[in-house]
């Protein structure tokens, strides 16, 4: 029995089991827990302004950035631990190696977002091709990143955001300079938009649902598995490497664990969302996690605790999700 299920013994029979089925297809509960955050936010913390708004709302596109990639490779049945590696590297490229190597900086983001997308498929061929873990084969490739960073570097693991850099990512930037809507933001509907049409109007998006339901049964339909597997993690490389440039200028300077947060962030993120390893899920349940995540977290924050708290309650977020969808049927047992 769901959670849903429980919380609702006391509800006829034909409404609980309706609002099981609401909930298997839109996350609602993490909406009422999103709104009833908000409502205590503004209550008690007075973010009723538009202004404070939008610093969490960066916050958020942040991680959610972060998790596109994360999202695709949890549908197949994968995991990415080299986002925060693909992180800091991204940001020492655009700042440090950008002047080291004498190059602009459209030129250092694009080495960037090749290397990051040459690693993250040679960890997607590994991984299908070998059937070793993606959480061994990607943690690897993150150090790989890290460790040709650190040669070119010296060793430093420093580097300050261009000033334009910040002012780009900056909660009162707005996007064109007339709509009152942070870049970062911004740029997160539109990749929320995108992801929502190739996952659910696309072959492609249907030969990735696909894959994450029944690898077998994908390959009996003549989807070449190993080439989604390879794509995928890719995409997910290009997504660390650019959300590496959103966070350098965001946090203004660059240092070794710049990415650590962004790496449990979108995990939580896509588990929290309601995306279980081999579906059913999608990214607009990633994305309303990570706006329930970037709520919690500020009014955690505005209540003085510290990150030992929000870690209990970043767990107590992802035991609750898996036991809420945990217990369902997988998609390949539904098809």
């Amino acid at each position: 029995m769901s959670v849903i299920a429980t919380a609702s013994a006391g509800v006829p029979r034909g409404v609980r089991a309706r609002l099981v089925d609401l909930q298997a297809r839109v996350p609602l509960l993490q909406l009422v827990g999103l709104c009833g955050v908000y409502a205590y936010l503004a209550a008690d913390l007075g973010f009723t302004n538009w202004s404070s708004v939008k610093q969490i709302l960066v916050i958020a596109s942040l991680a959610g950035l972060a998790a596109a990639g994360q999202t695709l490779l949890i549908l197949m049945g994968g995991f990415d631990l080299s986002i925060s590696g693909f992180i800091v590297a991204s940001s020492l490229v655009v700042t440090v190696l950008k002047d080291k190597w004498h190059v602009s900086f459209v030129v250092a983001l694009l080495i960037a977002v090749v290397a990051a997308a040459v690693l993250g498929a040679l960890a997607g061929q590994i991984c299908h091709r070998f059937e070793i873990q993606p959480l061994i084969v990607t943690l690897a490739m993150g150090t790989i990143a890290l460790g040709l960073i650190q040669v070119q570097t010296g060793g430093s693991f420093s580097g300050t955001a261009p000033d334009w850099l910040q002012h780009l990512t900056s909660p009162e930037t707005k996007t064109f300079g007339f709509i009152d809507i942070p870049p970062p933001v911004s740029i997160w509907i539109a990749v929320t938009v995108l992801m929502a049409i190739f996952l659910h109007r696309t072959p492609g998006g249907r030969r990735v649902m696909a894959t994450g339901a029944n690898p077998r049964a994908a390959e009996y339909s003549l989807i070449d598995t190993r080439r989604i597997w390879t794509l995928a993690f890719a995409f997910s490389g290009i997504c660390s490497a650019l959300v590496g440039m959103l966070v350098c200028g965001f946090a203004g300077s660059v240092d070794s664990g710049i990415g650590d947060p962004y790496l449990f962030q979108s995990v939580v993120a896509v588990i929290v969302g309601g995306t279980v390893f081999g579906g059913p899920g999608d990214y607009t349940r990633t994305v309303v996690g990570a706006l329930f995540l970037a709520f919690v977290n500020e009014a955690l924050v505005g209540k003085n605790q510290g990150a030992d708290v929000q870690n209990m309650v970043y767990g107590a977020a992802i035991l609750l999700a898996v036991a809420l969808y945990g217990r369902e049927r997988r998609l390949r047992d539904r098809i």
